[in-house]
């Protein structure tokens, strides 16, 4: 069994007296791609910045890349992480490859006085290839869809070769098409990185990607079911996190979720 990548051991978290979370506890390894799923107000946000390195828990143990919250440089730490964030606030028209670049810097714009090397401007392109946005290296960043720019926020994400992903609902804002290519891209990764692992955060099983093996199931701060996607994306744990009965399905690969109550029209 290979070495977890990620050890949140019984974590809770309070902000002004009120309980966010309430000892949860997650090990994720090389290779594994896991969902977290629950309602809004769950405290999945809290938990995905425990996961990278952003936040400290109130109690409880968080280990990243084997080393412990509060015991580590947390700027060389989070250099080994790739994150995802459909609401990357860049408002200029950098060149795409200029963005992906960005992933080195760890800056939403490009740095004064900094300049790539060749083998980093090598590197984003390679990125951008692993994503299927090679030919669109050069494009004016805010001429492309909000779907292209989920692919090449991935390719910013994976330019330091991170062993950890972590994706904070990438799908947001996109029309079907849009979200079935950005699920492809991510399923994609599983064979050009495969010691890769992922965390990927939503509250829509249909927006899950096929490639998804584990599920971390929370509401109210708790952990409703945690294990393999198989045993805990099921009709009963869904019904009982989201609080509401839910029919759960799976087709293909892909999940999907439907109110019994729900009358065909």
């Amino acid at each position: 069994m290979s070495t977890p990548v990620l050890e949140l051991t019984d974590v809770t978290f309070r902000r002004d007296g009120n309980q966010i979370i309430d000892g949860i506890s997650l090990t994720v390894r090389a290779g594994e791609h896991w969902a977290l799923l629950g309602p809004n107000g769950a405290g999945k946000s809290t938990l995905l910045g425990f996961c990278g390195a952003l936040t400290h828990p109130t109690t409880g143990t968080v280990r990243v890349l084997g080393a412990q919250l509060g015991r580590v440089e947390l700027q060389k730490l989070r250099r080994s992480i790739g994150h995802v964030d459909p609401r990357h606030p860049l408002r200029s028209p950098l060149p795409v490859r200029d963005v992906v670049l960005t992933g080195l810097t760890g800056s939403v714009d490009t740095p004064m006085r900094w300049s790539p090397t060749t083998d980093q401007i090598d590197t984003a392109t390679a990125a951008l290839d692993a994503v299927g946005m090679g030919a669109k290296a050069e494009r004016n960043w805010l001429t492309l869809s909000q779907g292209e720019r989920g692919r090449a926020l991935i390719a910013r994400a994976l330019i330091t070769a991170p062993r950890l992903l972590l994706l904070d609902e990438p799908t947001t804002g996109l029309d079907v098409a849009a979200r079935e290519q950005l699920l492809h891209t991510i399923d994609s990764l599983d064979r050009t990185y495969p010691e890769l692992a992922s965390v990927l955060v939503t509250h829509h099983l249909e927006e899950l990607p096929t490639t998804t093996g584990h599920a971390l199931l929370i509401a109210n701060g708790r952990t409703v079911a945690a294990g393999t996607a198989a045993e805990t994306i099921t009709t009963a744990y869904i019904s009982a996190a989201f609080d509401h009965p839910v029919h759960v399905t799976r087709e293909g690969g892909r999940w999907s979720a439907r109110s019994p109550l729900a009358q065909p029209v």
